[in-house]
């Protein structure tokens, strides 16, 4: 017994030896993967960054140009004379993102804290209901919400875009809250209950702190989504002082005879992309935690 114990234990110390020299070179491969990966989704980011600052002859050239013989803002300063200001164009994009972030947070937790505490006549059903709005392509309701944004003299109006941004993103922003507050214990409402509070005051009091990832998750979706939209805009606006960023790349990208200025669109690009990139990075923690908020319980 004794000769087969040593055996045993000669032939374990033999196989943990064995993948002790595997893992090396598998955790190369991985590294190595992952090196080739990020490269490929880095170099579209990377290619529209530098195309911003080249020379508008270099970033029009054919065979395009690598990298730039100097670094220009030949293409911000064309962007910048298209009908109105580059900066008019994001503060009015941003005016209407703030909004939608606004009105979407606000009434999302509203709502999802009211589905996942409150018992009502008729709750499952406007939960189906919102959640079914998810499987409903919003260009398809373009043109009624445009007859109703007529009806109310909100055409051309930075808030009435933001109820339209509104409109489309509260089926999910509702879905993740209603997950975000189901996923608590009820316990915490009923100790909240005990120390004086209401179903209503331990929304602020309580439990608003502890679904901070799921809000979040909700504002960030919902800026995103604002800040890039474009078909909504297209629609609603039609003055070129109330144009939103998108729509203002669109007319700037035209250059002489019909061609596209890749300069000035790729610049255009490049100020869209800083602040939902700064965004991301900032509040990746909670962007993480909020998407799996209520998978398990």
């Amino acid at each position: 017994m004794t000769a087969q114990h040593t055996i045993r234990v000669a032939s374990a110390r033999s196989g943990r030896r064995r993948t002790a020299q595997r893992e090396p070179s598998r955790s190369l491969l991985r590294i190595g993967i992952a090196v080739i990966l990020a490269l490929i989704f880095a170099f579209p980011v990377v290619w529209t960054v530098v195309g911003g600052f080249k020379p508008t002859g270099e970033a029009n050239a054919s065979p395009p140009v690598w990298w730039p013989s100097q670094f220009s803002i030949e293409s911000f300063t064309t962007l910048n004379g298209q009908g109105s200001s580059l900066w008019n164009y994001v503060l009015n994009s941003a005016t209407a993102t703030l909004l939608t972030v606004v009105i979407t947070t606000v009434v999302a937790v509203l709502a999802g804290y009211a589905v996942a505490r409150f018992r009502f006549p008729g709750r499952a059903a406007f939960f189906a209901v919102t959640v079914g709005m998810l499987l409903v392509p919003y260009p398809a309701l373009l043109v009624s919400l445009f007859q109703v944004m007529i009806w109310l003299h909100l055409t051309n109006s930075l808030f009435g875009l933001s109820l339209i941004y509104s409109t489309f993103q509260l089926p999910f922003a509702i879905y993740m809250m209603r997950n975000s507050f189901d996923s608590l214990p009820g316990e915490l409402v009923e100790a909240a209950e005990i120390d004086g509070c209401t179903k209503i005051t331990a929304l602020p009091r309580v439990l608003l702190r502890l679904v901070s990832p799921g809000i979040v998750t909700v504002a960030l979706f919902a800026f995103v989504a604002a800040w890039n939209e474009f078909l909504a805009a297209l629609v609603l606006l039609n003055n070129n002082p109330d144009f939103t960023l998108p729509i203002a790349l669109m007319n700037a990208q035209s250059g002489p005879m019909n061609t596209i200025d890749w300069g000035a669109l790729q610049a255009g690009i490049t100020v869209m992309m800083l602040p939902c990139v700064l965004l991301f990075i900032l509040l990746q923690r909670y962007y993480v935690s909020g998407l799996v908020s209520g998978s398990v319980k």
